[in-house]
């Protein structure tokens, strides 16, 4: 695949879908720099030029021809900035505020429009999708502001078996016999759930699942499983694992199980430091071939 290349077919896709190539922004007569000052100025207050500039990565001389045409048009004004007196502030003129207001309606509309055709669950899928390529660039925008833990509601299952499936063989090169254990892990927990017994938490960040854990019974009444943790690559390494993990041990505590169990392979090196860190002990190991791989099955057990 040209990444290259294929960044480059989406961009300019999106450009033409939302009208950038348009010589005005919708329902306005201003240029899209010129609505990119307007919008920082309305949402952001009053800024100094050097500020604009590197807010928006815009060239100095761009933003001087482009503020003078917005201060002739009367949507802008200069004044002197109290804390420093040699500094000056741009902000919106009443006329700006106006112009801004007409500008935005407009592009909720034209973005609207653009919406319209997509059902409501292609249209969070949409979303979901911006905020991966938000985090493939910027681990702040992947940082979950707040990551809600939540029961699974029908769809769950089917997305977690589907999530885990692809990431395994895309990560680890497992087969698609790993999709049908746990097809079959999750179709008895969802058939035989016991709510007094077991439990399960979908990981949330504005609407995206980012990650799964689940606790389940054991063979004996005093033992519980954890079973099929997973996070989404974007929000590895920001506590979202370690959260679903404490929060199956706190349950299982809750439920007065003696001991929680996990099943899981050597190369998951990941879960594995969030096992051990939240006390489980390496109790069995065995080479074994699984998944179209030669890997090593492990046991880990945590005394409760």
């Amino acid at each position: 695949m040209d990444v290259v290349q294929e960044v480059r077919e989406f961009n300019r896709f999106y450009t033409r879908l939302v009208g950038l190539l348009d010589e005005h922004l919708p329902d306005s007569g201003l240029s899209l720099p010129e609505g990119r000052v307007l919008y920082e100025l309305a949402t952001a207050g009053g800024q100094a030029a050097a500020d604009l500039t590197r807010t928006l990565g815009m060239d100095k001389a761009q933003l001087s021809r482009v503020v003078r045409t917005l201060t002739g048009r009367g949507l802008l004004a200069s004044e002197v900035d109290p804390a420093h007196g040699k500094r000056r502030l741009l902000s919106l003129t009443p006329s700006g505020r106006d112009a801004f207001a007409a500008l935005d309606a407009g592009t909720r509309r034209r973005m609207a429009t653009v919406l319209q055709p997509l059902a409501g669950d292609r249209q969070q899928a949409l979303v979901h999708s911006m905020h991966a390529i938000q985090g493939a660039f910027d681990a702040q925008q992947a940082l979950p502001v707040e990551v809600t833990l939540r029961a699974p509601v029908p769809g769950d299952l089917g997305w977690v078996i589907h999530r885990q499936a692809v990431l395994y063989a895309r990560e680890y090169g497992w087969d698609w016999t790993y999709e049908a254990l746990i097809a079959r892990i999750l179709g008895d927990y969802a058939t035989g759930f016991d709510a007094a017994r077991e439990d399960g938490w979908i990981a949330e960040r504005g609407g995206e699942v980012v990650g799964s854990i689940f606790l389940m019974k054991g063979d004996t009444p005093d033992i519980a499983r954890l079973r099929l943790l997973y996070v989404e690559p974007h929000a590895r390494g920001l506590g979202v694992g370690r959260r679903l993990v404490d929060t199956c041990i706190a349950r299982a505590r809750q439920l007065r199980y003696r001991q929680l169990t996990l099943w899981t392979n050597d190369v998951l090196v990941s879960a594995r430091r969030i096992y051990e860190a939240a006390g489980f002990s390496l109790t069995a190991q065995a080479p074994h071939r699984a998944f179209g791989r030669d890997l090593v099955e492990q046991t880990w057990e945590l005394e409760l």
